[in-house]
């Protein structure tokens, strides 16, 4: 269920029956030759997936998060850590007003997985509520296929070009990117990390079969979806 598709009335309706809502989380910024907007893309669409045959409605994906490394990258956009938190603060405060009881957060993009502590204060405070923090790409068994795919899975590579974050009319380059640790660029300003990312991917392929992909996706949007139906 996609909140965007639906009136106040039918969220009404559902709160009678249910208090579960997914919020997914993205951020946009530079994936290399696939879309600024790739973690927003690939969070909002496992989460809506999952969610389908649950009835779990799934709240338009939060496109903006952080990630002040790229910010050397044009479009890139990055939100301070307290901007961040006051947004997710009054997002889950509204839907609390209203009855939601129970969240999952379904993200998208490393950067924003330092937040959790700070907003899970807020479930702390308010315990007749349930927050659940989900990196959808990393959880067990994702990260499992995604490795037994292909070892080097980086940031911008082949790991995140589904066929839904390709740009019409963009080609990727062939053969495989040498990886660079994201160790090498800790505290490294913006405009050198781009000096040694180049394109922006972190290394290994840019691409790989559209079979070996779509399976990945499956055993992502099975996993998140036992995730919602658990919490």
């Amino acid at each position: 269920m996609n909140l965007r598709e639906m009136n106040w009335m039918q969220v009404e309706a559902y709160l009678k029956e249910d208090d579960r809502i997914v919020i997914p989380l993205g951020s946009t910024e530079q994936h290399a030759y696939l879309s600024l907007f790739t973690d927003a893309i690939l969070a909002e669409r496992v989460a809506l997936d999952a969610c389908e045959p649950l009835g779990v409605p799934v709240c338009p994906v939060l496109p903006y998060g952080m990630t002040p490394r790229f910010l050397a990258y044009p479009g890139t956009i990055s939100l301070r850590s307290e901007t961040y938190l006051a947004l997710l603060e009054d997002l889950v405060a509204s839907l609390h007003g209203q009855g939601f009881r129970r969240f999952v957060f379904v993200n998208g993009h490393g950067g924003n997985t330092p937040i959790w502590p700070a907003l899970s204060v807020w479930f702390e405070k308010h315990t007749d509520s349930t927050g659940i923090f989900h990196d959808w790409w990393r959880s067990a068994k994702t990260w499992r296929i995604v490795t037994e795919t292909d070892p080097v899975a980086m940031h911008a590579s082949w790991m995140e070009n589904f066929p839904w974050t390709r740009l019409t009319g963009i080609s990727q380059p062939e053969g495989a990117k040498p990886a660079i640790m994201p160790e090498q660029l800790h505290d490294l300003p913006p405009d050198m990390i781009r000096s040694y990312l180049g394109d922006g991917n972190f290394g290994g392929r840019y691409e790989r079969s559209d079979v070996e992909m779509h399976a990945i996706w499956a055993v992502a949007v099975e996993e998140t979806q036992r995730i919602v139906a658990a919490i």
